[in-house]
């Protein structure tokens, strides 16, 4: 009886553990290309970049994988992810220095942050764990980009190549839509 008590009083304590400490929960708008952060700290919105023309970031709702402080792409030439909150598979939360093309299309398919806001969004994770959301679709605007430049390619197809040595990573990234000739 005894031991049927002490049970019961930790299954209440607990529970009551579980309650005061809910999980931050972050939402993503593709069509406002804004992020919205709810948690025991405050209330955040900030801008962010998701998936440029030809490429997409996953719709729906996830919990975080995995967490790195520093990650590098080994897909996108060993380009930085500072802050990296991993959602589904190679897909991630993460800062950038390209903080220019925050507010609008512009990554292969990760969220972007600014480094300071996500440097905060993984103090929060690490301490609340994480819900995410994704909603929305890109604005129209990246599309109708992607097929001019599209039919610009092809218009152009017989002009020669010049190639634009950008020098380092973080250059390549601050300028994403740079052109090439």
């Amino acid at each position: 009886m005894r031991l049927r008590i002490v049970l019961l009083a930790l299954a209440a304590f607990f529970m009551s553990l579980g309650l005061a400490h809910a999980t931050a929960s972050i939402h993503i708008d593709l069509s406002t290309q804004t992020m919205h952060v709810d948690s025991n700290e405050g209330s955040y919105t900030w801008p962010v970049s998701t998936a440029r023309a030809g490429y997409a970031t996953p719709r729906g709702s996830y919990a975080p994988t995995g967490m790195q402080r520093m990650h590098y792409s080994r897909k996108y030439h060993m380009s930085p992810m500072p802050y990296s909150i991993f959602f589904r598979g190679g897909y991630a939360i993460h800062g950038t220095y390209a903080t220019g093309a925050l507010g609008r299309p512009a990554s292969h398919g990760c969220v972007r942050l600014a480094p300071g806001n996500a440097k905060r969004l993984y103090e929060i994770v690490q301490a609340e764990g994480g819900s995410i959301s994704i909603t929305g679709a890109p604005p129209v605007r990246a599309t109708r980009y992607a097929s001019l430049r599209r039919h610009h390619a092809h218009a152009m197809a017989y002009a020669p190549v010049r190639h634009h040595y950008y020098g380092t990573v973080r250059s390549w990234q601050a300028y994403p839509f740079a052109p090439m000739w």
